[in-house]
This record gives C-alpha cells, structure tokens and sequence, in this order.
C-alpha cells in the first residue's frame, strides 16, 4: 500500500500529549513508520490525502468534530483497505460494539503497554484484525461481515429473551435480576444456558446476538 518499507501507521487522538508520547515510543520500533497524526476525524480526513496512506490507523473513540465512530466508517467507504485498531479507555461492552459496527479490526485499552500495541498493529497489519479477551473471532466475524448468530430465537423462551433486552442496558446482573423479579441465582443460569445455546462466552457476546436478531435495537 505504501512504499515504507516497515509498517506504515497515522494516529487519530485528540489528547496532544498522549498522541505524542505514543508516537515518540512507537518511533522506537524499526518495523513501524508514522506517516501523520491527527486530532480528529475531520483532521485526518485533511491529512490522508497529503501523505503517504497508512497499513493501520490508531483510532480513538471520544473526540471533538468528528469521533471515532463516523472516522472509521468514514474510512471503510473510501480506504477498506486501510486497518483500523481503537486504542480507547473504553471497556465497556457498547462502545467496542459500535466499533466493531463502524469497521475496526481491533480494540485495545489505552492503559496496554507498548509492546502490546505493536504486537496489535503487527497482528492487523498480516491479518486484518487483532483479537483479545475484549474481542473474540466469532464475534467480529458475525458483527463485520453482517452474517447472523444461528438463528436460535425461536428457542429462546420469553423470560431468556427480556434477559437479552436487559443486557443491552447499563444494568448490572443483580440489577436485571431485581428488574424481572427473579433471584440472582435464576438470572445466573439464563445466563449460562445462554451461552451453552448460543456458543457465546461473554456479555459482549449475547448483547451482539441481540442486535444481530432484532431482540435490542440500539
């Protein structure tokens, strides 16, 4: 894609210093080149064109004019080709969905060393995404490509189908136990009977079923 020879990578992050900080660790790192930095989506969409394009880009979520959500389906419309890995303090089940939705191929905590961020930007450059305990295979597969979770809905009983509305909130399991008037106990075995009848392994995963099957509208 470019002609560096090592991997080619812009940042998009309005925090200055935390931009600059990576940028001078990354800069320690033969196989990686940094060919811009951006504040913003807007920023980066200004830059891209005047600079060599990048293998991966390291994306934030939360900035001004344009976030990390419509940069990255900004990018996956007019550069598919370009990798997008989100470096966010973010951890929560919602925002690493609507990453995924709008096209990232990885997701990674700001707090991660540094030495994990090149072995993500290593791994998504050769394989176009990087998976972690906050990403599975299944599920970026099933959000990225469109296709659905096995169609196992009409097996769901009703309470197992509330529980899956409920987890798509900002409840915690106790309080989604309180909300259908059932025992915590009760809510831990829909729980993992969901995960047993879906071939799911976390939260993440049932609030994706849910979006995926038109149980949870977001």
């Amino acid at each position: 894609m470019t002609n560096y020879p090592s991997i080619a990578i812009a940042i998009v992050d309005d925090h200055t210093l935390f931009r600059q900080g990576l940028m001078s660790l990354l800069s320690e790192y033969h196989e990686i080149s940094i060919v811009f930095e951006a504040a913003n989506g807007v920023e980066m969409k200004e830059k891209i064109t005047r600079n060599p394009l990048p293998d991966v880009i390291l994306m934030d979520i939360n900035m001004p004019v344009m976030d990390g959500y419509e940069a990255a389906k900004w990018l996956k419309q007019n550069y598919p080709d370009i990798k997008i890995l989100a470096l966010s303090t973010f951890e929560e089940d919602k925002p690493i969905i609507n990453m995924l939705k709008s096209g990232v191929g990885g997701y990674l905590l700001k707090e991660s060393r540094i030495t994990e961020v090149v072995k993500a930007i290593t791994v998504m450059h050769t394989q176009g995404y990087f998976l972690n305990e906050l990403i599975s295979a299944k599920m970026l597969r099933n959000i990225q490509t469109d296709a659905s979770f096995p169609s196992l809905t009409s097996r769901l009983t009703s309470n197992e189908i509330t529980f899956l509305r409920l987890c798509c909130s900002e409840l915690t399991y106790k309080e989604i136990a309180n909300e259908m008037k059932l025992s915590p106990h009760t809510i831990d075995n829909y729980r993992q009977e969901l995960f047993e009848k879906l071939s799911i392994r976390s939260r993440t995963g049932l609030v994706l079923y849910a979006i995926k099957n038109d149980i949870f509208i977001p």
